[in-house]
């Protein structure tokens, strides 16, 4: 087995008041609602990987595509030494640039980063029992606040894929995009997957699948509150909806109680009401074009080398370099 080293970034006490914080501000909102990160507990991260499989959902098999035809063409580009991983999940389409890294004899380290301990620790695990020369070190945290810390020697590959990015609107997009050319030097590498626009039909049913994972899914922010904050939500009142908004080019993922209900939430100090109708926003998923993909780079300091697409053009891969 390779050399495995797994830190965490910020104690459970920091996530818990990161949680509360959040919980107060968004819960006590006109228009309630919660960040998408809150889905991820052990649960969740399963729940995800299940979605990912579902016939509705596109994304993960459309950028698999595209990483397994591109990936020769980043390790040639890049040269990376190391291969950092934003949201890692389980790493699994990971592997084609890892196998194209390694192929072009480059490739020393491995550094996945994700908000869950297990789900990260059982892909740092099985990395390296695939990958027995490759260094690989977790990162246990919050990749919104835990960049400057990212170890490896340069150049860097980061790679944020599956369309994460969406789950920013414009202006945290624009701080996340900043934050990353802030820890890459001149002549490193950001490999970002984006999904790209297309008609609202196919778009709402992967976040709507016949089968309820992704409903599922959704409810677990309720879940987590339970379990963390000590809140007394019975998720089976909330149900799952999804919801396409021209105006922003973004799929909005809600919970709508069934019926008047209050909640209360004594690790944030909170009892809140909701009436009948009354929706919690829990993600937004924006979808993009080329132009905007490479305007909002170059924002941030990157300049667009390549945007690769699945044969079907369902979803986006970009290759960027950090410029002066």
């Amino acid at each position: 087995m390779s050399d495995v080293r797994v830190e965490t970034h910020g104690s459970t006490e920091d996530v818990t008041e990161a949680l509360r914080a959040d919980v107060r501000e968004g819960l006590s909102a006109t228009r309630k609602w919660l960040p998408s990160k809150w889905f991820y507990d052990a649960r969740g991260s399963e729940l995800f990987e299940r979605i990912t499989a579902l016939p509705e959902y596109y994304p993960t098999r459309a950028e698999r595509e595209i990483l397994r035809v591109r990936s020769g063409a980043v390790a040639a580009a890049t040269g990376a030494h190391t291969l950092v991983e934003l949201g890692s999940g389980s790493s699994e389409k990971t592997r084609s640039l890892l196998d194209a890294l390694r192929g072009n004899g480059t490739l020393s380290r491995f550094v996945p980063m994700d908000v869950s301990a297990s789900a990260l620790t059982e892909a740092a695990d099985a990395v390296s029992r695939d990958y027995p020369d490759l260094s690989v070190h977790g990162v246990v945290g919050d990749f919104t606040a835990s960049l400057a810390a990212l170890p490896g020697s340069r150049p860097r590959l980061v790679a944020f894929l599956g369309g994460t990015i969406g789950n920013f609107p414009p202006d945290e997009r624009a701080k996340f995009l900043a934050s990353v050319r802030d820890v890459l030097t001149d002549g490193e590498w950001f490999l970002l997957g984006t999904d790209i626009v297309k008609d609202p039909a196919t778009l709402v049913r992967a976040y709507d699948d016949a089968a309820g994972v992704t409903a599922e899914f959704n409810r677990n922010v309720l879940h987590v509150l339970n379990a963390r904050l000590g809140a007394d939500f019975d998720p089976g009142l909330f149900a799952h909806v999804a919801h396409w908004d021209a105006d922003n080019e973004w799929i909005e993922m809600r919970l709508r109680a069934r019926a008047d209900t209050t909640v209360r939430i004594p690790g944030a100090g909170l009892e809140v009401s909701f009436a009948a109708g009354e929706e919690i926003r829990t993600e937004v998923s924006a979808k993009f074009r080329e132009e905007g993909v490479r305007a909002e780079l170059a924002g941030a300091g990157f300049a667009l080398r390549h945007f690769w697409t699945d044969s079907g053009r369902r979803f986006a891969v970009s290759l960027a370099e950090a410029v002066s």
